[in-house]
């Protein structure tokens, strides 16, 4: 499928990504897919529940990037996949897949996708989303309490003891991957526009007078 537009969004944990994806599908419909690095968290049947809660999350090598990578080169060709379903309340992947049908625009989002460069290569735009610490830490309180079934004091600990680490040591440096730094996320209109823009013109250039 020729004319695939890959937009990589990156960025720290609470950073807001989440948000700026779903601000940039929410005009265009189902001329985006999206492929999140999360649901590529490996799988760890053979780990009871307490010792999947204390691995590390937030190392490149907690994920199947390979596999995404094969999946995202799959859905540029034109193909169909089968996503991966990952379970944050149980710290691993269920037995369920996400069937994934090619899209005008595929949108790849995670904390570590700028740090592995065959993944970088194919993507056209790498968004980079920049969030104070502080402000990213509240916000991965409020939902890891609210949404994934953490008590605070678990959130906190795995804070200390992997995610600003890892931060530091991945996230940050795979900044100088990207093209474009957005601040505050979805909440930059400007930066929003502009993106909402290129993606706006990317599809009128390659949709069929017919498809009109």
């Amino acid at each position: 499928m020729d004319n695939i537009l890959v937009i990589g969004i990156a960025g720290g944990s609470g950073s807001g990504k989440t948000t700026l994806m779903k601000n940039l599908m929410a005009g265009f419909g189902d001329n985006i897919a999206v492929l999140s690095h999360d649901n590529y968290y490996r799988a760890h049947d053979d780990l009871p529940f307490e010792q999947r809660s204390k691995l590390n999350y937030d190392h490149p090598d907690a994920f199947e990037t390979d596999l995404m990578i094969e999946h995202l080169k799959a859905l540029k060709a034109g193909g169909t996949i089968e996503c991966p379903v990952y379970d944050y309340t149980i710290h691993n992947r269920t037995s369920e897949v996400t069937l994934i049908q090619p899209r005008k625009v595929i949108i790849v989002e995670g904390i570590l996708i700028f740090e592995n460069k065959e993944l970088c290569k194919l993507m056209d735009i790498k968004i980079f989303v920049d969030t104070d610490d502080d402000v990213r830490l509240i916000r991965r309180i409020k939902r890891d309490v609210a949404k994934r079934g953490r008590s605070l004091q678990s959130v906190l600990t795995q804070y200390l003891e992997t995610v600003k680490p890892m931060h530091e040591q991945f996230v940050v440096p795979s900044k100088k991957n990207a093209d474009v730094i957005v601040l505050e996320g979805g909440k930059n209109l400007v930066a929003l526009n502009m993106i909402t823009s290129q993606i706006q013109q990317h599809i009128q250039d390659n949709t069929d007078p017919s498809e009109a």
